[in-house]
């Protein structure tokens, strides 16, 4: 578990270079949850460090293994300097703990709530999941293990999460491409939905 975990944070270090925050969260009856914080630009980051430390379970498995099965982490980019974001370390967490506690595979096209707004005053309440491979590159780990999976989470307000519910991942994003959405914008108006 340990081993893994450093190879998770050597790879964000590579991809997104040193963390200038850390914070740590551990639920009860779960494993701790870190959250790195990296400042690029006019862009701060947030990784979770610790939800690949096993594979997810899906919750009709009767037994889980604890070598196979998909890992992943959860990277949020927003602008920095808008909004108070610091304050989504603790959502995050909760986010990441969620296969352990919940018994989800969290995958590209999930949405996940977070029960309330993402930071202070923040319009959104969940997040999309988005396709892994892009700012930070899948970690190959030995066999039998998956690849740990970096995925891009998309804050939504509730109004556009119950249209995804509707319509599907896919059309919610291309919805934000037409109207040019900038997804990283900690204040950003919903995007049209009619």
């Amino acid at each position: 578990m340990g081993e893994v975990l450093a190879l998770v944070e050597a790879r964000l270090r590579s991809a997104l270079g040193e963390p200038d925050a850390r914070a740590a969260v551990t639920f009860l009856g779960t494993d701790r949850i870190e959250v790195l914080r990296f400042i690029d630009g006019d862009v701060v980051r947030y990784a979770t460090l610790g939800m690949s430390a096993r594979p997810m379970t899906a919750p009709d498995d009767l037994v889980a293994d604890p070598v196979k099965g998909p890992r992943a982490e959860l990277v949020l980019s927003v602008r920095a300097g808008l909004a108070d974001t610091d304050k989504v370390l603790r959502p995050l967490a909760v986010l990441a703990s969620s296969p352990q506690v919940e018994g989800v595979v969290v995958a590209p096209g999930n949405s996940m709530d977070t029960g309330g707004p993402l930071w202070p005053g923040a319009p959104f309440t969940s997040v999309l999941v988005a396709e892994s491979g892009g700012l930070v590159e899948d970690l190959e780990l030995d066999e039998p293990m998956d690849p740990v999976r970096f995925l891009p989470l998309l804050p939504m307000t509730p109004n556009e999460a119950a249209w995804k519910r509707v319509h599907g991942a896919g059309k919610l994003q291309e919805r934000w491409l037409t109207h040019g959405t900038d997804l990283r914008d900690p204040l950003r108006k919903p995007v049209p939905l009619t």
